[in-house]
């Protein structure tokens, strides 16, 4: 067992409130059951109805005690950057620094819809410049960049605020830029072991060329995470469901970046199920439609980039990830309690060589 206050795998985290839900106050529960079972950090991505990023990590910081807590992710240009400024450092300071901040992309057609700019690397950059700024103590005056126009920004300027800032990345392009200014990369779910490898690759190349210590940067991996203990529906939903919504909402960049044939990501898009479908397969998906996509239209390949099969397989995935490269994993998809064996799993191969006891809890740092 790890000393008091710290937890027993810093390594691994899982997601809050995975996919989609409708009961956030479930969050909770599932924090305190990360925390108790030993899991290093909880992430938690936004979605546009009941799962605001800055509400669920205040309700995870005031669930748990030791457990870091991400961001993964939110979206610089949904909020003001004054306002992402004041949720991080209020997130800091109520969970003792155990929270990360974490940037994403986001979907062009979301936005396009909701009427704002579609986010480019040039603004995320220009944009986490402004927030270090203010976590600094300093103030942004005039400034006209690529993230926006501001006249002037100032939070407090005793602040000297030290929090991570997380990306989001699966392309070449993102994942340079991760390289260059974010202090931990967070890769996405189903991609193969070969491009975590290279993956891994571009992001510590990039921090090197940036005159950075690229071994300073924390990379996770995202290993989709599902036993065979968790109910046949309830498996398609976290597996198929899951990869099926990806590819709805920004399937070629996912296929670019494993190296996959675009020719089965437009069999897919032109599935008479899949046109026209009315919602995400992960949220609305019926048995029948997923068994489908399945056995009819989705590479087996494809699913294969995740854990399935007994907690001990499961386990052994971990360890494909670390090999190729990755310095944590985020076991993605499953709740808590379905991640319980997984981790006693873990912890009897778990290795003690590659000094995982020293990561930080806070997801966001590679050193204390």
């Amino acid at each position: 067992m790890s000393p008091a206050g710290v937890p027993d795998f810093p390594e691994l985290a899982c997601y809050g409130l995975a996919g989609h839900s409708a009961t956030p106050r479930d969050l909770l529960a599932e924090v305190a059951l990360a925390e108790s079972l030993g899991l290093g950090s909880v992430f938690l991505s936004e979605r546009f109805n009941v799962k605001d990023a800055g509400v669920m990590a205040g309700a995870a910081a005031a669930a748990s005690t030791r457990i870091g807590i991400a961001t993964a992710a939110t979206n610089h240009n949904t909020r003001h950057p004054l306002v992402t400024a004041t949720m991080a450092t209020t997130m800091h300071r109520l969970s003792g620094g155990r929270y990360a901040l974490g940037l994403g992309r986001g979907f062009d057609v979301l936005f396009d819809l909701m009427g704002i700019k579609r986010v480019t690397g040039d603004q995320i950059e220009d944009a986490v410049g402004i927030l270090r700024t203010l976590w600094s103590g300093g103030s942004v005056a005039g400034h006209e960049g690529p993230s926006g126009s501001y006249p002037y920004l100032n939070q407090d300027s005793s602040f000297d605020e030290r929090i991570p800032v997380l990306m989001m990345a699966i392309g070449d392009k993102t994942l340079q830029l991760a390289g260059r200014v974010a202090d931990g990369v967070v890769l996405h779910t189903f991609m193969s072991d070969e491009t975590v490898r290279r993956a891994v690759e571009v992001v510590r190349n990039a921090a090197d060329d940036a005159g950075r210590d690229p071994h300073a940067v924390r990379i996770w991996s995202v290993l989709g995470t599902v036993t065979d203990e968790v109910p046949e529906g309830l498996r398609l939903r976290k597996l198929v469901g899951r990869l099926a919504t990806y590819l709805q909402g920004y399937g070629e960049v996912l296929v670019r970046a494993n190296g996959w044939d675009l020719a089965d990501l437009e069999r897919f898009r032109t599935d008479d199920l899949v046109v026209g479908y009315p919602g995400a397969f992960d949220a609305i998906g019926t048995v029948e439609d997923l068994t489908h996509l399945r056995d009819h239209v989705l590479p087996a390949e494809w699913l294969a980039a995740s854990a399935t099969g007994s907690a001990a397989d499961c386990a052994a995935r971990i360890v494909d990830q670390l090999d190729a490269g990755a310095d944590s994993v985020v076991l993605h998809g499953a709740t808590p309690t379905e991640l319980a064996p997984v981790l006693e799993a873990w912890r009897a191969i778990r290795p003690d060589d590659r000094g995982l006891d020293d990561l930080p809890a806070n997801p966001g740092w590679m050193t204390a």
